[in-house]
């Protein structure tokens, strides 16, 4: 079996490429780090190491790599010979390979009519929908209506964490011991990727928001109130007590709306919640505060890690969240001056005031009362 997958980066060979070598696919990477690709295709495998006490090394082979830049028509060809596609590139890179992916599917229907399965693995709601969408924009109106019962893009969910590292072997790759890829059954065409350790479930959003509200919710407030308390590792600011009962605080709240709202079992709920903390403590992963907190404009949005819980706990369970609310306030304090969006809020705050900044930034009505209890969390940091 073939798997294309875009994306030789740490997430690509660390975490999916991971798998499909223990699924037995040959991968093809596709990328443009012309070093990695000439890496991959010299040695023909590379290693991953786990993150914890036993440092469990394993050797993935079968992989080859492509230089989408330089050699376009190869990766139109693998793709019209694969079994699967799967990208781990960044949600903003995706509707820059579709044109290139649209002209391998153009040329796969030239030459069988088996069907596949375009799969977007990327730290976003609706990675496959949006790469799909813009596949279809570059067809015409015949080639969409014959795509559309010949390719799946069945939306995922993913989660591993791979540090930021700079190994002396390019391409081995330290990853945590825990991952998690859902994957959504009903948008498969065929049958499904044989993939051992993709979970398929009949509805994606729940998975979702699970991951986003515990995972990156609990991840962003341990840097923002590790940034507070003057921490610089995520580890280390999970091992002060105050920040930790901060963060289990805001995950037992948003998990009392995902509980309320999805029918998740509460017991398990509540240790896949201490499952998360026990990972952001693992001090085999280091990394720095200011990268886990960075972006701080795009992670107070309304729809958003820490906006967005907040809202929902306050529909769904009836009454304002305390912890949840406290990590806005010091995600509005962070003002690491390396971060441009960092500055940005700080400047917003300081020129029109701490209630329009919130506004703007969260998108929340002034005159609610989880606006007021943001700006009396702020005043109590």
């Amino acid at each position: 079996m073939l798997a294309v997958h875009f994306g030789a980066g740490n997430i690509g060979r660390g975490f999916i490429g991971n798998l499909l070598y223990h699924s037995e696919y040959e991968t093809c990477f596709v990328d443009v780090n012309s070093e990695i690709v000439n890496l991959l295709n010299e040695k023909n495998e590379y290693r991953v190491v786990l993150a914890e006490p036993t440092q469990e090394e394993v050797t993935i082979k079968n992989v080859r790599a492509i230089n989408s830049a330089s050699n376009p028509k190869l990766v139109i060809a693998a793709i019209a010979e694969a079994d699967l596609v799967t990208t781990a590139i960044g949600p903003n890179i995706l509707p820059l390979i579709a044109s290139l992916i649209a002209d391998g599917l153009r040329k796969r229907v030239e030459q069988t009519d088996k069907p596949l399965n375009i799969i977007a693995c990327e730290n976003m709601i609706g990675g496959s929908s949006l790469l799909k969408a813009k596949i279809f924009e570059k067809l015409t109106a015949d080639e969409q209506s014959q795509f559309e019962g010949r390719f799946g893009f069945p939306d995922s969910a993913v989660d591993r964490i791979v540090p930021n590292q700079v190994n002396v072997d390019k391409l081995m790759v330290k990853v945590e011991p825990f991952y998690e890829w859902v994957v959504e059954e009903p948008k498969i065409i065929g049958e499904k990727p044989p993939v051992k350790g993709i979970t398929y479930v009949q509805e994606l959003v729940p998975y979702i928001e699970r991951k986003l509200f515990t995972v990156n919710t609990g991840h962003a407030l341990a840097a923002y109130f590790g940034y507070y308390f003057g921490m610089d590792t995520i580890n280390r600011a999970m091992e002060n007590k105050q920040i930790l009962e901060l963060v289990e605080g805001a995950l037992k709240e948003s998990g009392a709306f995902l509980i309320k709202k999805y029918g998740f079992d509460e017991e398990e709920h509540n240790k896949y919640i201490q499952k998360i903390i026990g990972r952001f403590s693992n001090s085999y992963i280091v990394d720095e505060v200011t990268r886990v907190a960075r972006s701080p404009i795009r992670k107070l949005g309304p729809n958003d890690r820490l906006v967005s819980p907040a809202r929902q706990y306050q529909e769904i369970v009836g009454k304002n969240p305390e912890y949840l609310l406290k990590g806005i306030a010091a995600a509005l304090m962070y003002d690491f001056q390396g971060d441009e969006e960092a500055v940005q809020v700080q400047a917003a705050i300081n020129e029109h005031g701490l209630k329009a900044a919130i506004e703007k930034l969260t998108q929340l009505d002034g005159t609610s009362s989880l606006v007021k209890g943001i700006i009396e969390q702020y005043h109590q940091l």
